[in-house]
């Protein structure tokens, strides 16, 4: 669990610090030095706004019953699983024209006022936060300690590379970063989407809870080191439901070809279109 949520944290954090730099630099470079205190303003709302999720949805399930906590843990990690899907379809797509985009949009609200650039720094960071809250999800259900350290040890490792990249101290291809933890994401989503799977069919709402795909408890003996590490870094558990274990195995079937399947960026879909148009013409 300290494993995985570290990872979590180093991956979402590096985004959402790769924005705020985005948009610092680009409030530098156009002389908006009184957006400043607009944008930090931003961003501190929209980690409260996270920590206020984080809270909601980690704590708040604690009062229900057994049936209504494997309930809203199935119905959150399903969410996280399509959230995570989401993320990295736009991360693919718009990784060549993000920076453009974020400046476009910064640009749009320093003409609008300082409300607008707030709102703009909070949405982008903001969003990094909820797929943050809802990834770690999961693992704090089983304990907080190791979990919240792994996480918070993820996001301070990405907000110090950050700064130093934002400084020109420290140089990373973030081309090869996020295609490396985009697939090791992958491999975590689809761990937790045999758990939201497997609660809910404890929860009653799915069938075949007695039904095992195969048991190889006496290879991935349950509670040794390497059982726990499997488990806590990928979901990997040594006696899973068919159904639980189906859809695991048909999700990395389907997204890691995908994930790894060249991507056109919009400028170049847009350029494609322009030759069209000129050759039809």
């Amino acid at each position: 669990m300290f494993y995985t949520n570290a990872l979590i944290g180093l991956r979402e954090g590096l985004e959402a610090t790769m924005v705020v730099i985005i948009l610092a630099a680009y409030l530098k470079k156009t002389g908006q030095h009184r957006s400043f205190p607009w944008l930090w303003a931003g961003i501190v709302a929209a980690l409260a706004f996270t920590v206020g999720i984080f809270l909601v949805i980690n704590f708040g399930s604690k009062t229900l019953t057994t049936v209504g906590q494997e309930l809203i843990g199935g119905i959150a990690s399903l969410i996280t699983v399509a959230l995570v899907v989401w993320m990295l379809i736009w991360m693919k797509g718009a990784s060549k024209d993000i920076a453009a985009e974020l400046e476009g949009r910064m640009g749009k609200a320093v003409a609008v006022g300082p409300l607008a650039v707030a709102t703009v720094a909070f949405v982008a960071v903001a969003r990094e936060g909820l797929e943050t809250a809802l990834l770690v999800f999961e693992s704090f259900t089983r304990a907080f300690g190791i979990p919240f350290a792994g996480l918070m040890t993820g996001v301070g490792v990405s907000v110090v590379l950050g700064v130093l990249m934002y400084f020109g101290v420290l140089r990373i291809n973030l081309g090869v970063f996020f295609q490396v933890t985009g697939a090791l994401l992958i491999v975590v989503a689809a761990g937790i989407l045999r758990y939201g799977i497997t609660d809910l069919q404890e929860a009653n709402v799915l069938p075949g809870l007695s039904n095992y795909a195969f048991d190889i408890s006496a290879v991935l003996t349950p509670g040794t080191w390497y059982a726990s590490l499997l488990e806590g870094m990928f979901n990997i558990v040594a006696q899973p439901t068919v159904l639980a274990f189906t859809g695991w195995l048909l999700f990395l079937l389907i997204a890691l070809p995908a994930f790894f399947w060249p991507a056109r960026s919009r400028t170049d879909s847009a350029a494609d279109s322009s030759a069209q148009k000129a050759t039809v013409s």
